[in-house]
């Protein structure tokens, strides 16, 4: 999941009077010792109270599915009521001789739109289902508004709906030609944020939160990231200034870590798939095409001359194909699909 060996590069030179500091590690520490130098080792950010961190440990439930926990479990309850009746059953696309639907989203390759709206509504439950109200200074929208009006006397008083979460991070997303992956990053660096600095997004916060977190995964995700400075001409009114200090202190409050093992990435595939189900939010099937068949058959191709060589090679060759029969020399037998 991106670069594990590099940090993300500012937009702007560094400022004079400070230096980087780089500490070397000079050994190798062993399972019980502690560091005595200032960099952190990796056993010392476990939690003392024995949490698992969702955004590390593929075994441990993400933060959005237990605050979602009872939405889920309605939606799941409708949706089996809804098809025990006739009338009320969703319409489905099913597959026919002539046409083969298939889900269009994949763990390597997700459907934007859907991810999108699925990371909003992850958002929306967080600030929904809060159960604190702690803060931090630099994602205070009063104190670092985003536009030159500036924010109301109000505006941490009431909840952002789901459409407006998503047309903030569609807007991001869109301006800044960001890829469904990382939607999916930007989830796991939000949870993380919340669980390393102690603190909840909320009404007066969500929008510089979201932003900090779109701001890093993109630099991590993509090979050509989106600079800070391009951010300000997506919202016009924000400095890169302020952009670089809020990437400073979210990578300070995540303790530098920005590594996603692949088992986490796909525990929140998986996670926001569920969400989505009990929320209505279904993921499209599209009909699959002639040129993503001949795709879909080359790579299958490909993979069973690879397990078929191996298992030749170790003499364990228990099965084979009825493609891969042939009559005395005679040409390869294939069964012939019809597509439309």
């Amino acid at each position: 999941m991106g670069n594990k060996n590099s940090c993300c590069s500012y937009s702007s030179p560094p400022s004079s009077h400070r230096e980087r500091v780089v500490i070397p590690i000079e050994e190798t520490l062993h399972e019980g010792e502690i560091s005595q130098t200032n960099l952190q080792h990796i056993s010392e950010r476990e939690g003392d109270d024995g949490e698992a961190d969702p955004s590390q440990d593929p075994m441990a439930r993400t933060i959005f599915i237990e605050r979602s926990k009872t939405a889920i479990e309605n939606g799941m309850i409708r949706r089996k009521s809804q098809h025990q009746i006739a009338d009320l059953r969703p319409l489905k696309k099913s597959s026919s001789c002539s046409t083969i639907y298939l889900d269009d989203s994949t763990v390597s390759q997700p459907n934007l739109k859907n991810t999108v709206k699925c990371v909003a509504l992850a958002i929306y439950y967080h600030i929904k289902n809060r159960d604190s109200q702690r803060e931090i200074d630099i994602f205070d929208e009063k104190l670092h508004p985003l536009t030159r009006e500036g924010v109301g006397d109000d505006y941490d008083k009431y909840n952002p709906e789901h459409k407006q979460i998503y047309k903030f991070v569609r807007t991001l997303f869109n301006a800044a030609q960001l890829t469904a992956e990382c939607a999916i990053i930007t989830l796991v660096y939000l949870e993380r944020l919340l669980t390393y600095a102690e603190l909840d997004i909320q009404p007066s916060n969500w929008k510089r939160i979201v932003l900090g977190a779109i701001l890093l995964a993109s630099k991590v995700w993509d090979d050509q990231a989106v600079w800070n400075v391009d951010y300000c001409q997506i919202l016009k009114d924000i400095t890169v200034e302020d952009m670089n200090e809020l990437e400073r202190q979210f990578l300070e409050l995540l303790q530098f870590n920005i590594n996603v093992p692949s088992s986490v990435y796909a525990k929140y595939y998986f996670d926001l798939r569920t969400l989505a189900e009990a929320n209505d939010l279904t993921f499209p099937s599209e009909p699959l095409s002639i040129e993503r068949a001949q795709k879909l058959e080359a790579m299958s191709r490909v993979m069973a001359d690879k397990y078929t060589q191996e298992a030749i090679k170790n003499g364990l060759k228990k099965w084979s194909s009825l493609d891969n029969l042939t009559n005395g020399g005679a040409a390869v037998r294939r069964s012939v699909a019809i597509l439309s």
